[in-house]
């Protein structure tokens, strides 16, 4: 329902004053000039919100898209572990969009960018992958979640209408028997240092910035544990160091200025050993092809799959949050799955 209020002020000029008011929805006002303006407006606007075109809460015509984006990175970046990677997201979006006012971003215009982040050529060649343009949708996308949660600058997000780009299936490569055995010989010739932190990968799953950062506080010798601080979904873990990994922690040395498990040697206690090259020659040595360090951890993965672990059970140990990462490697488990069910049937039906 749409009311017209007429005001004059003390000068004498006269204004209409519009309010639009519709169950459910938030209340719309705008002023106008003349009367016949205002009840287009009127008009237009109660027939959009029918319709489930509106988008234009009075905030959300005073700010752009800039405007909110900045406010965010203030309010909520400096916090976030990848920090620079969600930087560099919004800045695509702030260049893009970012004189927009909130009010004129819609559906519709989100998914004519979403097209241009993923045909888009990139300065170093090629296009950005299905799952790097979901990176830049996620970013924009909380922007919108908290412009309308925190500061009441929009009514709504609008990519939460729009169908995200689908990602190819997660990559599944581990090591053979065969190729781990060559990989293990290889870093023993490249130092102990290499060799140890090869072996926890391969052990705990954890991941190479989570093994390269630890220190000797994080490290429980007696349980066989290991915290986990710096993780890439920013919660704290705690995993099982046991075994072979184990032993190789114990005979680490322990450097008397740094509690550092991994320091380097210009900056014992603030940054770990560069293992790169070292890694690099190991992988060549032992003639294995296609294989990146972060394989190590679906090896590990892979391995507690064929030895029996359930998807929920691979997920506490890699510490993802959902089972949709760890479905990749469901198949492995098929022969376990199998046996549990013929268990199952025996007993039933003898």
């Amino acid at each position: 329902m749409a009311y017209i209020e007429e005001r004059t002020n003390s000068e004498g000029i006269t204004s209409y004053r519009v309010m639009v008011r519709l169950k459910g929805h938030p209340i719309q006002c705008a002023t106008f000039e003349r009367k016949t303006d205002a009840k287009k407006w009127a008009q237009d606007t109660e027939s959009n919100i029918r319709a489930g075109r509106h988008f234009k809460t009075v905030e959300a015509k005073k700010h752009t898209l800039k405007q909110l984006i900045e406010r965010y990175k203030k309010d909520h970046v400096p916090q976030m572990k990848s920090a620079k990677d969600r930087i560099r997201h919004l800045e695509w979006w702030k260049d893009e969009l970012g004189d927009y006012m909130l009010s004129d971003i819609r559906p519709s215009l989100i998914v004519e960018y979403k097209e241009k982040l993923l045909n888009g050529a990139l300065k170093r060649g090629g296009k950005r992958s299905p799952g790097t343009t979901n990176r830049y949708l996620a970013a924009i996308s909380h922007v919108f979640t908290i412009g309308m949660k925190e500061y009441g600058w929009v009514e709504e997000n609008p990519l939460l209408k729009i169908t995200k780009p689908k990602e190819p299936r997660g990559r599944v490569r581990f090591l053979s028997d065969e190729e781990r055995k060559a990989l293990l010989d290889a870093c023993k010739t490249q130092g102990a240092v290499l060799y140890t932190v090869v072996v926890m990968a391969l052990s705990t799953g954890a991941r190479k910035n989570e093994i390269m950062s630890l220190r000797w506080k994080d490290v429980d010798l007696k349980k066989g544990a290991i915290i986990l601080h710096d993780t890439k979904n920013g919660e704290r873990r705690t995993i099982p160091l046991q075994g072979h990994a184990l032993a190789l922690v114990k005979d680490l040395t322990r450097h008397l200025h740094t509690d550092m498990l991994f320091p380097s040697r210009r900056h014992p206690k603030t940054r770990p050993i560069e293992l790169q090259k070292l890694w690099e020659q190991a992988i060549k040595d032992a003639g294995i092809e296609d294989f990146r360090f972060h394989d190590l951890r679906h090896s590990a993965a892979s391995y507690l799959a064929m030895n029996g672990a359930s998807i929920a059970e691979i997920a506490a140990v890699l510490g993802h949050k959902t089972l949709e990462m760890v479905k990749r490697y469901a198949h492995l488990s098929e022969a376990h799955t199998s046996k549990i069910v013929a268990t199952m049937n025996k007993k039933i039906f003898g």
